[in-house]
């Protein structure tokens, strides 16, 4: 799933989010809105991991996510 679709389907995927990064709160994910950016700051944040790293794993999520 290409990050246009998450984005456009955020609402059904922000569950998959939530068990995918769990130290990611519930408020958060409200903010995240679908933005591939700020999914990617809050994950640096809240795993501290690179940018880069944050990057792959949003990259190797979206592609499992079917809807």
């Amino acid at each position: 799933m290409n990050w246009e679709q998450v984005k456009g389907n955020w609402k059904q995927l922000r569950g998959q989010a939530r068990k995918q990064w769990g130290n990611i709160t519930d408020d958060q994910l409200d903010q995240i809105d679908g933005n591939r950016e700020i999914l990617a700051g809050k994950i640096q944040e809240a795993y501290g991991k690179s940018k880069e790293e944050a990057e792959r794993e949003i990259d190797e999520w979206s592609k499992q996510q079917k809807i």
